[in-house]
């Protein structure tokens, strides 16, 4: 009897903690929570009648999904980057994934999660579902970062990547960008695929760092249409 009413809960705990976390979710989604923004504990959980411990819970999972970020001894906030922190991030990302690639190639990783990732992207992008479409860009390039078969190199690109595309997904919903700008980059996604399948692993890696500068020449586009009057007419990519 006992561990019944533990179990009833935990799983009401685990509710109640999804639950907080979509709600938050909505509110950056919404533009109620800017980019930049602190998420305070205290006053969130006033707000939804709820003890601070769940609304931390409720951030942990956020910050998890890159919806959030945290520094040490801070309160987290939505993500937010400048056009230098675009080309910072950038440049490392080039590294790692360049590095991912050449290993993916290296020992002759299985592309079937990559695949299928891009049918989905493809998917997303013929329907104009901006969501989907991030999402599973987010889901080939972590594919790819576990195909190296280097768990911290997985580790440091998914703690790189989760935070940036939902950065990038809160300014397309924030400024209502379409999906095709992406269709440049769709091929090149299916170019990785087949290099690390059939050519050597430096070419690979070449390749998919000459990918990831394509990709910030895009962002870099986006951020300043961003910053312009009715940005919201324009158009962009990530």
């Amino acid at each position: 009897m006992n561990e019944r009413l533990n179990m009833d809960e935990t799983t009401k705990s685990k509710l109640v903690k999804q639950n907080l976390a979509q709600q938050l979710k909505a509110a950056i989604i919404e533009g109620r929570l800017s980019p930049g923004q602190r998420v305070v504990e205290g006053a969130w959980a006033r707000t939804f009648g709820v003890a601070q411990a769940s609304v931390r819970e409720a951030i942990n999972l956020l910050i998890a999904e890159g919806f959030l970020v945290k520094n040490a001894g801070r309160s987290a906030r939505v993500p937010n980057y400048s056009v230098a922190d675009i080309a910072t991030i950038y440049e490392v990302r080039g590294a790692l994934e360049g590095l991912a690639a050449q290993l993916a190639a290296a020992r002759g990783a299985d592309m079937g999660e990559l695949e299928g990732a891009l049918e989905r992207m493809e998917a997303a992008a013929a329907a104009g579902d901006v969501k989907g479409l991030v999402d599973n860009d987010l889901a080939f390039h972590l594919a790819l970062a576990r195909a190296s078969g280097n768990a911290l190199l997985a580790e440091m690109i998914e703690r790189l990547l989760r935070p940036l595309f939902a950065f990038v997904l809160l300014r397309m919903l924030e400024t209502r960008e379409s999906t095709e700008r992406w269709a440049p980059d769709l091929p090149r996604h299916r170019e990785v695929i087949y290099l690390i399948r059939e050519s050597s692993p430096a070419v690979a890696g070449q390749f998919m760092q000459y990918c990831v500068g394509r990709f910030v020449a895009s962002a870099e586009a986006a951020w300043a249409r961003a910053r312009e009057p009715n940005s919201g007419s324009h158009k962009s990519k990530k």
